[in-house]
């Protein structure tokens, strides 16, 4: 019975350990190909994607903001895929969330259906929008090299 415990031990703390090595790094390109395949469907005028947000974020003609949000985002995926502009990433996600969150609540009659808590595809959207910025927020914290003395939680 010790013998399997320390086999699945050991299996454990390598499996953790090759996603510690790797988990940032597939994170971040992951994510920033989502960004720019997202943002590219909006340039492009894809319907779903365009429609979604001319619905519920835009400020003046649907059309055009929805291209310049599309941009925005393909920004943000190019930015997060090149070391060096990780930091701009962040910064043009943080501009962009506060529209996502008010989205949800200045069109709730698009966002969310008569049920309470139940998103309609439009705030499903949103909602997905929100969690890719949290998991930006994952990739800025790993930005600097921290020791056990700044006060950092340690993994084990």
């Amino acid at each position: 019975m010790n013998q399997r415990r320390e086999r699945l031990e050991h299996l454990d703390r390598r499996i953790v350990g090759w996603m510690r090595r790797h988990g940032h790094y597939m994170e971040r390109w992951a994510l920033g190909l989502l960004f720019v395949w997202f943002g590219l469907l909006k340039v492009f005028q894809h319907k779903s994607a365009t429609s979604i947000v001319a619905a519920t974020v835009y400020v003046g003609d649907p059309e055009t903001t929805t291209v310049v949000l599309g941009l925005w985002e393909a920004a943000i995926g190019v930015c997060l895929v090149i070391d060096p502009l990780t930091r701009v990433a962040i910064a043009l996600l943080m501009i962009r969330l506060p529209g996502t969150l008010v989205a949800l609540i200045v069109k709730s009659d698009v966002c969310w259906t008569d049920t309470s808590f139940v998103p309609t595809i439009q705030g499903q959207y949103l909602i997905k929008d929100a969690m890719l910025f949290a998991a930006a927020m994952v990739i800025g914290g790993g930005l600097r090299p921290w020791s056990h003395r700044s006060g950092a939680a340690r993994v084990r």
